[in-house]
């Protein structure tokens, strides 16, 4: 082995699905692979679709799958000649049988994959498919892994969310891929998480020692998360950045508060996301009566994400739980103020640069927001040291050398006798 210390590393990036438009995944991805590369290493990604954007020609390598929770295609009917492959046979049967087989036929693709190029990359860095394929990756290559929060959250409240038993039943087998991330992941020594609130939550949920885990901060992309100077803000106008119809991101709670404050004066909310036809969220907006006062945004682009940013008064975050919490950053990164519950790491994050109200609970995020519209002073101050937190502590530079580290680490424990 040469000296790792003085040469550019080889770094093949792993992504399971790496939506650049939502989730925090393809974010993450496309990130941290421009500050790998801006600090000179050498960095291919290999992905599943839907596939990231990357930039500085960095190399992507497409893992074709069925793709069947496609929205453009959902659910699809593979072609007989597409089942002859056997991955795709397996994918296409947990689907058929109301799983989520991605990350398993991910990482068989990717070992299929990588088993032939031993000495085409220095190390090998998953980010969260934790599968079988991963595992015998890792006794190949120095393996790092990334993971951002422990999806056992996302379970639980997914069942407790649902009142009829068989959509109980059909949350859980959903999420059925856990019990296989739970045993690759016990067996990795080293271990990236994004704050402290995810390594205790993971390494209580999944069993691992605390010693394995280095938590880095993700980054935000100052590059494309700014203030707009010449912008006028709208008065009483609420920008809200999660996937809409998700129990984990708090929608359900912010609804409520909304409704109650068009009682005293008149808001307008911005949700950047659309909402499921005949979701939940649907049908609460519904019943509340407040349809006319929310716009859905469905997807768009960064420039006009930025120029929504720039538009709002307020940014709320109402998660549940976050194992870091992008819109936050993002929302700082631009000088908005920002609201946030307090669940999971999203403290890690706000700091003291904005208003912290406790999770799922629509009568505190009313009178947060309440009190932000009648204090126009202290919001601008908040969304000033929103912007100079993000400067100071969340970078995508600072992110890319703590994680270059570990991946030293990795490659010294791979070789050692």
């Amino acid at each position: 082995m040469t000296n790792i210390d003085n040469r550019p590393l080889r770094i093949c990036l792993l992504g399971y699905r790496s939506n650049p438009h939502c989730g925090g995944q393809g974010v993450y991805i496309r990130n941290l692979s421009h500050a790998l590369i801006r600090l000179g290493h050498f960095v291919e990604v290999v992905s599943g679709p839907q596939y990231p954007e990357l930039t500085n020609g960095i190399p992507l390598v497409k893992l074709p799958s069925l793709d069947l929770y496609n929205p453009k295609d959902l659910f699809r009917t593979p072609r007989p000649k597409e089942l002859n492959d056997g991955i795709n046979l397996l994918e296409w049967l947990g689907v058929s049988s109301m799983g989520f087989p991605e990350p398993y036929t991910f990482g068989l693709r990717a070992w299929r994959f990588l088993k032939s190029r031993d000495f085409q990359y220095d190390v090998i860095h998953d980010n969260q498919s934790l599968s079988y394929g991963i595992w015998a990756i890792g006794r190949r290559f120095p393996l790092v892994a990334t993971i951002h929060h422990p999806i056992t959250v996302d379970r639980d409240l997914a069942v407790r969310s649902e009142k009829a038993i068989w959509r109980k039943l059909s949350a859980l087998r959903w999420h059925s891929f856990l019990s296989m991330q739970k045993r690759v992941s016990r067996t990795l020594s080293n271990i990236i998480t994004v704050s402290q609130c995810s390594k205790a939550d993971i390494s209580h949920e999944f069993d691992i020692p605390k010693n394995r885990f280095t938590v880095i901060p993700n980054g935000i992309n100052t590059d494309l998360f700014h203030p707009v100077y010449g912008v006028q803000r709208a008065k009483n106008r609420i920008i809200v950045t999660n996937s809409a119809d998700i129990p984990l991101k708090g929608l359900q709670h912010l609804l409520p508060a909304v409704a109650n404050i068009l009682k005293k004066r008149p808001v307008s909310l911005i949700v950047v996301g659309s909402p499921k036809k005949n979701g939940q969220i649907s049908k609460l907006i519904k019943r509340l009566g407040i349809g006319r006062h929310i716009t859905f945004t469905g997807r768009i682009s960064d420039a006009e994400f930025v120029r929504q940013y720039a538009r709002a008064t307020i940014a709320v975050v109402p998660s549940v739980y976050e194992g870091f919490g992008l819109p936050a950053g993002e929302a700082m990164a631009c000088g908005v103020p920002v609201i946030s519950t307090t669940g999971g790491a999203l403290p890690e994050v706000v700091g003291d640069a904005g208003i912290l109200v406790p999770p799922a609970d629509s009568r505190a995020l009313e009178t947060a927001i309440l009190h932000l519209l009648d204090n126009p002073d202290q919001a601008k101050e908040l969304g000033e040291a929103g912007r100079r937190r993000v400067e100071k502590h969340l970078t995508w530079s600072a992110a890319a050398k703590k994680t270059v580290e570990v991946y030293k680490r990795a490659i010294r424990d791979h070789h050692r006798p």
